[in-house]
């Protein structure tokens, strides 16, 4: 059966743009991808139809050889060496990820590919620290396993001495290449598992492995401000790299004490401080603590107990070095539970010139019943 015109295989015109060729292939794969029509073998052979027919119309010297020549210009001989690049469908991730049984082989569109220097995996270590450790920041030591470069070997994996030697099977270059159909497929080299090189003689240190697990102890320097979930990146101090790769990153992650006193909010922080009814009444000076020392604060006269005061900048600093938080004071009456003989007459003294207990009368609302607040309580309580 004779193939179709690869135009007419993606209802485009000759004269079609890159982006009309493209937009026509991807509403074709969408339409017969195998995960929308399982089982269906039509589907997946227009499918395979429409891949090829992008392959050669997205390639601009295939293309050209096919306008002038047609198949013959892009199969065979003719096609010169090493059917698609794979390079033409970037962008198709999406669609073909994981499709290299539908074409009859494992690894599709660059699949397999070689083993060369891989970034060091990154680390991340949990530190505890005291409320006021974050608050004004500190320094302290960690110790952490990693991977490290085998330094007998200087991460070659060879014993001193020996080298590694370039892999027979694909002579250096990690992969094999094979030629299906209109379709160049590279396969990981089994042999050499894509490093492109052979260590026939292991260093015995590291057993050919070119890392070896070590003991590292490292300073870490804590913000001032820094909070419980947040952390720190040391670049270049997580495991070191296979093949001469960069080393990855430590990530400290920050967990703060809890506080008997202060409770951190953002920025800012609360507290509660009791005082003798006296001192809320008659009003005075109090000393508050501070993270980092006291502040002495007015509480005027006729205060509440629940009132909360803000100390403007007395919390905690801010980790980026842009100010400090506020603190928030709240003042609770505080009751006595033993008196001296003095203080039980004064205070009894008191009692008797003020009253036990006191309501503010309700204003008559219009058209409400014109009974106050101790008249409503009564009614709840029978």
């Amino acid at each position: 059966m004779s193939k179709r015109d690869y135009y007419e295989v993606l209802g485009v015109g000759r004269s079609a743009g890159d982006q009309e060729v493209k937009s026509a292939y991807r509403k074709l794969a969408l339409q017969y991808h195998p995960d929308r029509n399982p089982g269906d073998k039509a589907a997946e052979e227009k499918f395979k139809e429409a891949a090829e027919a992008y392959s050669v119309l997205a390639d601009a010297d295939k293309r050209a050889r096919y306008d002038r020549f047609g198949h013959a210009g892009v199969g065979g001989a003719a096609s010169g060496p090493g059917g698609f690049d794979p390079t033409v469908f970037t962008g198709f991730e999406d669609i073909l990820g994981g499709l290299g049984d539908i074409f009859g082989f494992g690894d599709v569109f660059g699949g397999g590919r070689r083993r060369g220097p891989q970034r060091g995996a990154d680390l991340r270590y949990d530190l505890e620290i005291t409320f006021e450790q974050s608050a004004t920041g500190t320094e302290t030591a960690i110790q952490i396993p990693r991977q490290e470069t085998c330094e007998p070997c200087h991460g070659t994996g060879a014993a001193p001495g020996s080298a590694p030697t370039p892999c027979p099977q694909c002579r250096g270059t990690g992969q094999l290449r094979y030629q299906q159909g209109f379709f160049t497929v590279a396969r990981t080299c089994g042999q050499c598992r894509g490093s492109g090189k052979i260590v026939s003689k292991p260093c015995t240190t590291c057993h050919g492995a070119g890392r070896v697990e070590q003991q590292r102890k490292l300073t870490v320097k804590i913000p001032a401000g820094i909070a419980t979930g947040q952390r720190m990146r040391l670049n270049g101090e997580g495991e070191a790299g296979a093949q001469g790769g960069p080393s990855g990153d430590l990530y400290v992650v920050i967990h703060v004490q809890e506080h008997t006193f202060f409770h951190r909010d953002g920025n800012d922080l609360h507290c509660e401080i009791p005082l003798n009814f006296t001192t809320l009444a008659l009003g005075g000076e109090i000393t508050v603590p501070l993270v980092d020392g006291t502040e002495t604060m007015k509480v005027p006269t006729g205060t509440e107990t629940g009132t909360t005061f803000r100390l403007r900048g007395k919390g905690m600093p801010d980790v980026g070095g842009r100010g400090r938080g506020d603190l928030l004071v709240t003042v609770k009456a505080l009751t006595p539970r033993k008196l001296s003989k003095e203080q039980r007459r004064l205070l009894e003294e008191l009692a008797r010139v003020l009253p036990a207990q006191e309501f503010e009368p309700t204003p008559r609302e219009e058209g409400g019943d014109g009974r106050g607040l101790f008249d409503k309580v009564k009614d709840i309580f029978g």
